[in-house]
This record gives C-alpha cells, sequence and structure tokens, in this order.
C-alpha cells in the first residue's frame, strides 16, 4: 500500500509541473500564467476537482512514445464561481506547446458532456500551438468532437472562452461557436493562417498582433468580446460575467439581492434628450442611471459602437441590454451593429435573460458600401431575432424611431411585451425633412412653404402620441420614471409563458 501511494504522490507532482520548471519560468517570463495558476484564480479557492490527472497520449510515431508527460498539455474538472458550480479545462503550453492531442482532446469533451448532463456553464482557458503534429488525422479528428460539442451545447449551458496565448488554425473554431470570447492584450491571438502563409500566398507583410492579436479582435473583426492587458484581469472579469448568467437553459438567472429602490426616481434623465433632435447624446448615460447600482458590464464595446450591448441587473435579476447610441452614426443601424445586436438577442432569449431595449435609431445607414455589404439580410438577422425571441421584452423609445428600423428595434409589432415612449419619442416612417420633401416636392423650391410644411410634419407626426393611439406604445412617460416603470414590467413578466410553433429549427439569414 505504502509504495501505491508513493507512486500516487509521484505522478501528481508529475501532473502539478507540466512540462517543468524551465518552461513554466518561459510562461512567467512572457508575463503569462501556467494552466494551473489560471484556475487557482478562475475558482473559488480549494473548488477545484480535477479529472483525468494522469491521461497520457498514445502516440508512437516520430519518437512520441519516449515522450509521455502526465496530463498532456490540459488540467480539467469543475469548481466553483460564487458559489456556483463551472466546468473549466485549461490549455498547458509549457506541454508540447499545449498542441491538441486524442486525449487532449478526450480530456475537454469529458467536462464539456458531464456540463451538459449537470446544467452548468464551461469556461475554457485557450493556450495552445494547435493540433499535435505528431498524431495527424487523430488530432484532427479531436478537434471535431470538441467542435461537435460546442455546437450541441450552444444555447443550452453558457460557452466563455479565454484566449490567453496562441490559438491558430482550427482551433479557432471552437472559441468562435461558443458564446463570449475575452482575450489578452499583447499575449494572444487568433487566426486562420500566420503571417507566412499570409505573405506566401498574398504577399501581404503583417504582424501576428495586427493579424489577429486582441485589438484586431475586439474592434475590426468582432470576434472577440473583450480585451484584457493580463491573464489576472481576465479572469477576474470571466468571475463576474459568470454572475450574470444561468447555468444552463432550464434556470432562470441568478439573483444578487440589492438595496437600491426599484421605484428610484432620477430627474437628470429629464435633460438627457437634447432639443435639436440632430444633437447626439450618450445612451449609456441613460443605462447606467437606471439599472441596479449603476453596474453596467458592456460587451464589444470597441466594435459597432452605434449600438451598445451589455448585462446589467434589475430588482437584482440579470437583464440584457440593447441601446442605439446617438455618439456613433446617429445611432443608424449597419451590418456590424445588426450582427452584433442580434446575436447577443438571441444568447438572451435562449437563457431565458429579459431584453430590454433603447431605441433611438433614425434608420438603416445608407449607401452603396451596406447595400453592397447586405445589409439586407445582415439586417434581417436583428429583426429575426427579436421576432423569434420569447424572453421578456421591454422596450423605451427615447428619441428617433424612424422607418424599418423602428419595426426592428423590439417593437410590439415584434412581441415585445411592454413599449415605452418618452415625451420626446418620434415615431414615423422618417425624419420632417425627408418626408415633406417627398410628400411635397413641388414645393420645394419655396423654403417658406417647406419650413411650414415640416413644422406641420413634425407637429403631427413627430411624438409618441399617434403610435400611442393606436396601442403600439404602452404608455408616454417621464424620463425620470423610467427605471420605476421598468421594473415593473420585468416583476410582471416574471412568470411570461410564450412558446414558438414546433419546428426542428428556424432558417435564420445567415
Amino acid at each position: 500500500m505504502l509504495d501505491i501511494v508513493t507512486q500516487l504522490d509521484a505522478h501528481r507532482v508529475a501532473a502539478t509541473l507540466g512540462g517543468g520548471q524551465r518552461r513554466i519560468r518561459a510562461q512567467h517570463d512572457k508575463g503569462k500564467l501556467t494552466a494551473r495558476e489560471r484556475i487557482e484564480l478562475l475558482l473559488d479557492p480549494d473548488s477545484f476537482e480535477e479529472w483525468d490527472t494522469f491521461v497520457e497520449h498514445r502516440c508512437v510515431d516520430f519518437g512520441m512514445a519516449d515522450n509521455k508527460i502526465v496530463g498532456d498539455g490540459v488540467v480539467t474538472g469543475y469548481g466553483t464561481i460564487n458559489g456556483r458550480m463551472v466546468f473549466v479545462f485549461s490549455q498547458d503550453f509549457t506541454v508540447f506547446g499545449g498542441s491538441l492531442s486524442e486525449a487532449h482532446a478526450e480530456r475537454i469533451c469529458n467536462v464539456m458532456d458531464a456540463a451538459m448532463r449537470v446544467g452548468a456553464p464551461v469556461i475554457g482557458l485557450n493556450d495552445s500551438g494547435g493540433a499535435r503534429i505528431q498524431e495527424g488525422v487523430a488530432s484532427l479528428g479531436g478537434y471535431a468532437e470538441v467542435f461537435e460539442r460546442n455546437v450541441l451545447a450552444s444555447g443550452v449551458i453558457p460557452q466563455l472562452s479565454l484566449i490567453m496565448g496562441p490559438c491558430a488554425g482550427g482551433a479557432v473554431y471552437s472559441p468562435a461557436i461558443t458564446d463570449f470570447v475575452f482575450m489578452v492584450r499583447d499575449s494572444s491571438y487568433m487566426f486562420l493562417t500566420g503571417p507566412e502563409v499570409v505573405r506566401t500566398v498574398t504577399r501581404e507583410e503583417v504582424t501576428p498582433e495586427e493579424l489577429g492579436g486582441a485589438t484586431t479582435h475586439t474592434s475590426r473583426s468582432g470576434v472577440a468580446d473583450l480585451a484584457f492587458a493580463n491573464d489576472i484581469e481576465a479572469l477576474m472579469m470571466a468571475r463576474r460575467m459568470i454572475g450574470f448568467l444561468p447555468g444552463s437553459n432550464r434556470e432562470l438567472p441568478p439573483v444578487v439581492p440589492t438595496e437600491d429602490p426599484a421605484d428610484r426616481a432620477e430627474p437628470a434623465l429629464d435633460t438627457l434628450v437634447p432639443d435639436n433632435p440632430n444633437t447626439p447624446y450618450d445612451i449609456t448615460e441613460l443605462i447606467v442611471k437606471i439599472v441596479d447600482d449603476g453596474d453596467f458590464f458592456e460587451l464589444q464595446p470597441d466594435y459597432a459602437k452605434n449600438i451598445v450591448i451589455g448585462f446589467a441587473r434589475m430588482l437584482g435579476s440579470t437583464v440584457g441590454i440593447v441601446a442605439n447610441q446617438p455618439l456613433v452614426l446617429a445611432g443608424c443601424l449597419d451590418i456590424k451593429s445588426s450582427i452584433k445586436a442580434a446575436r447577443f438577442v438571441r444568447f438572451c432569449d435562449a437563457f431565458n435573460i429579459p431584453i430590454l431595449t433603447f431605441v433611438d435609431v433614425p434608420g438603416f445607414l445608407p449607401g452603396t458600401a451596406q447595400e453592397y455589404g447586405g445589409i439586407i439580410t445582415h439586417g434581417a438577422k436583428l429583426l429575426y431575432a427579436y421576432a423569434e425571441a420569447t424572453a421578456p421584452k421591454v422596450t423605451v423609445i427615447t428619441r428617433k424611431a424612424y422607418g424599418g428600423a423602428y419595426d426592428v428595434m423590439s417593437s410590439k409589432h415584434l412581441r415585445g411585451d411592454v413599449n415605452f415612449a418618452w415625451p420626446s419619442a418620434e415615431i414615423a416612417v422618417m425624419g420632417p425633412k425627408g418626408a415633406v420633401e417627398i410628400i411635397f416636392r413641388q414645393d420645394i423650391g419655396d423654403a417658406e412653404k417647406i419650413a411650414a410644411r415640416t413644422e406641420e410634419y413634425r407637429h403631427r407626426f413627430a411624438n409618441p402620441f399617434v403610435a400611442a393611439s393606436r396601442g403600439y406604445i404602452n404608455d408616454v412617460i417621464l424620463p425620470r420614471e423610467t427605471r420605476a416603470r421598468i421594473c415593473r414590467s420585468l416583476e410582471m413578466l416574471r412568470n411570461k409563458k410564450l412558446e414558438n410553433p414546433w419546428r426542428k429549427h428556424g432558417n435564420i439569414p445567415l
């Protein structure tokens, strides 16, 4: 018995060391934590239960039979974040560069299967050189097994990917399927083909950071949601993020007690919208003032800035927020913002998270670049997402709601449950000047007539009362009342039940 205990201790020490002290030092020299250090920071103290600790690869080619390391380059298991269960895998770059083998993939698949069975989020800490070349097609098959589980878990359990080192080639598809992607600046990157291949094929000179770094993916491609300065900050934000999410689609979002009164008035909101309809304002000021304790977790803040998305709490419960941003492109919807918002709305709906929408949208962005880029199809994604959603939907129109963009932004016609408007709301087919120049085109040469007609149109249509008279708006509310009215609506909708017609799945315009 003593002998086997000694062997057990030796194996555990070997697993803890991974690729050895030299490689651990190299990891630290790059400003990166090891796989186990990351898990230790991510999870509650002493909560981690490791699985498959002693797994080794089964490859015998290219001298690999004599080069086996306990754990085979990934640490897997489960633990808690603020007392709530999560499953985690953390790739170990000190072992074969974190490359994925058949056994490595099996370890990841095991925790994903278990997470599906018990209904808990999966967090992947990615730091890998890609498929293990020595194993050939076996490693590629391992990736496909992971992808399959990502797909089956989509909409069933939340999936969060942290890119904390290289993630290249086919490896990028697993994070791409997950719900949210966090990156670390200057030490992580994602791309399908590296700079050398790009140089060979297209003659472009590009660095790894320019091609697939954190700044690129959070501001240009939209592949990643957030970027952080270092591993520690990324892990702390992952803990914060998990706090907003339910364990699975069978649960409601967690409730965090708050002392912020539900009926709190915000007089400052009465002057948020400028008198001049063409003057911008910051929609995030509204969001921060009405959510619990001013706590708003914004996602993709540097991408498609004309729309704002993120999580907050109302009455202690999680809500997903979508808001047009008048500071950027006057809040117009375009290709990128439509895709950004549509994916977020679908996530919220999949996990029973109420969707709170703030509308100030003058329409879809015009131009050949948008039309040639497929704004019709991409704008339809947002329409589809809102129309399909059965989670509670509360909408507040703060100013402009023009044309098709009014319909798309969670209007009553797309089964919005409660739709409010501020007195400053303008709900119409288009702005007063454009409408008048079409209706009274014969008077275009007469400036006085056009001005008079514009004022007449503004008085008649540039207000919320026509829509309210038809029942498209539940009430016209004072801005200061916004938090109280939303909280009441969400409380009323707490037990909402709505089901779409049976189908295998819809055909969203991808």
